[in-house]
C-alpha cells in the first residue's frame, strides 16, 4: 500500500527553477553561435511579399495620404516596417530558435534605424511647429477686420431667416422620407446636413444612408435615389429623386464600403492630398455635388492647418476637379458653392488670433487682450453666402460677449464687431423662461437687425423637436424678450409677427427705441414662406413636399373618459370622444387640466387612426 504512495519528500523551490531552466530563453550574451537560416534569401523575398498584400490591405482600410504632413502617413509605415519584420522573424525560425533569432536582430538594424528617424523627423516637424515657438505666425493665420453691424445687417431680410436648426431640420426630414414606402424600409436620413444659398435661399440638403448592411448589399448597384432638401423658412422638405431628374443615382458617398466609398475614391484620385471632411452640396440646377476640402499644413510638419483648394466630385459619376482657393473666391462660375472652411477651423483659426496676437506666454500668464470665441456657432445668410456667426468673449469664460464674428465659408472672410451683450446661451435661456411652462428648448440664436439693435432670433421647440414658437432676444438686455407660439397664434407667420411685436413692445418700453418704431416692417405673411423648390424644378423632382401646415381636422363631442400617463416625464391626457381616445401632452396645451368628463370639446387633430389619435389643440365648448 505504501509503494503506491508517491514520494513526497522533494524541494518545491527545486522544482520550479528546474521548471525554468527548460524553458529558459538565453541572452544575447550567452549565444555562441549565431546561425543563419536556410534559404534566407527565399525566406527575405517571401517576407517582402506578405508584406506587399498586407501592406496594400492596410492601405486600403486607412486610405493614408502619401504626404509627410500627414501623421497617417508615419503611422501606415511604421504599420508596414513592424508587418515586414514579424514576416521575417517567423519565417526564419527567429522564434524557435535561439540563434536564428541573433542573426534577425542583426539584419534588422536597418528597419530599426529607419523607423528612428521617422520619429526623429516627426518630433522635429512638432517642435518647430509648436505654438510655443510659433505664436506670432498662428496669430496669422486668419485676417480679421472689423465692419460695422448696422451697414452689414441693414440688408439681411428677415422673412428669410432660417427658422430650423440641424437638428430640426433632421427631424422633418425623418418625418418625411418615413411618409415614402419606397425609401423607408431601405434607406435612412444622414446626421450629416449642409446649410447652403440655393438661389439666394437657406436650405439644408443632406444625402441618404442604406438603413444597414444588407439594404447596402440589396442597393449598391443602382446607387442612392434620392437625397432630402430642407427649406428652412417655409419648413417643407423635398425628396429629391435623381434618378427621375439626372438618370441615376448617387453613386458615391461615405456610406459605401468599397471603391465606391466617397473618400477612398478620392484617395485613389489625389493620393497626396490631404483631406478634410467632405461637404455634400447642391449647385443651382439641384445637382448633387461632393466639396471636399484640400489641406495644408503651413507651420512646420503639422501645424497651422489651413486650406489651399477644394475638389468638386459629381455624386452621380463620381468625377472630380480640384480648384484652389484663389479660383474659389474669384471664379463666378464656382459661386454656387458655399461651404469649403468648416466651422471647426475657422473658430480656431480665430482662436488662435485672440489668443497668440502678443505671444505664447501672455495668453497662458497675463492674458492681456487675450480673447476666444463663446461656445457653440450659428450659421447665416448674408451676399449669397453662408457665414459661420459665434460670439467673442474673454478668456475667463465671462457670461457676456463683448463682441462677436462673422466668417465666410467660401473665401474665409472674417469680420469682427464690436457689439457686446449677452451670450449665445443666455440668450437662449431668457427665452425658455418666457416660455417655461411649456418646458421648450430654443435654437442656437441667429443675429439680426431690428430697429438698429442687435437682436438674437431663435426658434423654440417641444420634445418632438417640432418648431412650437419664435423669441426675439435683445443682444445688450436680455431681459428684452418677444415670444409667439403656434397654439396661440395657429400658424408660423402668426407666430413670428407676434413674437415682433412683442419685442417691439418690450423695447419701447426700455426705452430702446423711438415710440413710433412700427412692428409691421418686419411682419411677414404665409406667401412669403414658399418654398425654395417650386415651379419647374418640383415638377422635375417628382418628389413629395412638406407642407407648411397640414390640414387640420375637428371632432366636436362630450368628454366620456379622461386617462393621464406619464411618458419621457410629460403628463399625457387622452380624452375619449365619440369612441376614440385623443390624446395631447400638457406642454401642448395647458388647457387640457381643466377639462372633466361630460364637458363638451372641440379637437383639431390632423392625422386620423382607428383608436388613439394624436391631437394638436383641445378648447371646450360653451
Amino acid at each position: 500500500m505504501s509503494d503506491k504512495i508517491p514520494n513526497m519528500d522533494y524541494d518545491a523551490d527545486e522544482v520550479i527553477d528546474s521548471f525554468k531552466s527548460k524553458f529558459k530563453w538565453p541572452s544575447s550574451n550567452e549565444v555562441e553561435v549565431v546561425v543563419k537560416p536556410p534559404k534566407v534569401g527565399l525566406k527575405f523575398l517571401i517576407s517582402l511579399l506578405i508584406t506587399l498584400v498586407a501592406g496594400a490591405g492596410v492601405y486600403y482600410m486607412m486610405i493614408p495620404a502619401m504626404n509627410f504632413k500627414s501623421t497617417d502617413f508615419y503611422t501606415f509605415w511604421f504599420i508596414i516596417i513592424a508587418i515586414f519584420c514579424a514576416s521575417f522573424y517567423l519565417l526564419c525560425g527567429a522564434n524557435k530558435k535561439v540563434e536564428r533569432r541573433e542573426y534577425c536582430k542583426k539584419r534588422s538594424i536597418f528597419p530599426i534605424v529607419l523607423v528612428a528617424m521617422m520619429l526623429v523627423v516627426m518630433a522635429v516637424g512638432w517642435l518647430v511647429g509648436c505654438t510655443l515657438f510659433r505664436a506670432k505666425s498662428y496669430s496669422e493665420l486668419v485676417d480679421v477686420k472689423e465692419s460695422s453691424f448696422s451697414e452689414d445687417f441693414k440688408d439681411i431680410n428677415y422673412t428669410d431667416v432660417p427658422r430650423l436648426d440641424a437638428l430640426t431640420s433632421k427631424v422633418l426630414a425623418d418625418q418625411q422620407l418615413g411618409s415614402l414606402s419606397e425609401y423607408k424600409s431601405q434607406y435612412v436620413v444622414s446626421n450629416v446636413s449642409t446649410q447652403i444659398n440655393y438661389k439666394n435661399h437657406p436650405v439644408r440638403v443632406a444625402y441618404l444612408e442604406y438603413a444597414n448592411v444588407f439594404k447596402w448589399f440589396n442597393n449598391t448597384k443602382n446607387g442612392l435615389p434620392a437625397y432630402m432638401l430642407t427649406d428652412l423658412v417655409s419648413q417643407n422638405v423635398t425628396v429629391v429623386n435623381c434618378v427621375e431628374k439626372f438618370g441615376s443615382g448617387i453613386k458615391y458617398s461615405p456610406t459605401e464600403l468599397f471603391n465606391e466609398k466617397l473618400i477612398r475614391h478620392l484617395r485613389f484620385q489625389y493620393p497626396t492630398a490631404l483631406l478634410d471632411t467632405p461637404n455634400f452640396e447642391i449647385d443651382d440646377e439641384a445637382h448633387p455635388y461632393w466639396i471636399t476640402p484640400v489641406l495644408d499644413k503651413t507651420i512646420g510638419l503639422f501645424g497651422g492647418t489651413d486650406v489651399k483648394g477644394a475638389i468638386v466630385t459629381d455624386a452621380l459619376t463620381g468625377e472630380s476637379e480640384y480648384y484652389s482657393m484663389g479660383q474659389i473666391r474669384t471664379d463666378d462660375s464656382l459661386n454656387w458653392i458655399d461651404v469649403v472652411y468648416n466651422e471647426n477651423l475657422v473658430i480656431q483659426q480665430y482662436n488662435y488670433h485672440g489668443k497668440l496676437s502678443h505671444g505664447f506666454w501672455n495668453s497662458i500668464i497675463f492674458q492681456n487682450d487675450v480673447n476666444v470665441t463663446s461656445d457653440g456657432s450659428g450659421v447665416i445668410a448674408m451676399d449669397d453666402d453662408v457665414w459661420v456667426y459665434t460670439g467673442v468673449t474673454s478668456a475667463e469664460a465671462d457670461t457676456s460677449n463683448f463682441g462677436f464674428i462673422l466668417c465666410n465659408q467660401r473665401t474665409k472672410e472674417l469680420r469682427y464687431y464690436k457689439n457686446g451683450g449677452a451670450q449665445e446661451s443666455s440668450a437662449q435661456a431668457s427665452a425658455v423662461d418666457m416660455v417655461q411652462q411649456y418646458r421648450y428648448q430654443a435654437t442656437f440664436p441667429i443675429l439680426l437687425d431690428i430697429e438698429g439693435q442687435p437682436t438674437y432670433f431663435m426658434s423654440l421647440y417641444g420634445d418632438g423637436y417640432t418648431v412650437k414658437g419664435y423669441a426675439l432676444v435683445n443682444l445688450d438686455d436680455k431681459t428684452i424678450v418677444g415670444t409667439g407660439l403656434l397654439d396661440n397664434e395657429k400658424s408660423h407667420s402668426n407666430a413670428l409677427n407676434a413674437a415682433v411685436e412683442n419685442y417691439i413692445s418690450a423695447l419701447k418700453d426700455k426705452n430702446k427705441v423711438d415710440q413710433d418704431a412700427n412692428a409691421d416692417d418686419y411682419k411677414v405673411d404665409d406667401s412669403s414662406s414658399n418654398t425654395v423648390v417650386d415651379g419647374d424644378n418640383a415638377s422635375a423632382d417628382s418628389t413629395t413636399e412638406q407642407p407648411q401646415e397640414e390640414q387640420k381636422l375637428t371632432v366636436t363631442g362630450e368628454v366620456k373618459d379622461i386617462k393621464t400617463s406619464v411618458n419621457d416625464g410629460n403628463t399625457v391626457y387622452y380624452l375619449q370622444v365619440k369612441g376614440k381616445y385623443y390624446y395631447i401632452t400638457v406642454t401642448d396645451c395647458m388647457d387640457v387640466l381643466l377639462i372633466n368628463k361630460g364637458d363638451k370639446v372641440k379637437v383639431t387633430y390632423t392625422k386620423d387612426s382607428d383608436k388613439f389619435v394624436l391631437a394638436s389643440d383641445v378648447e371646450v365648448v360653451k
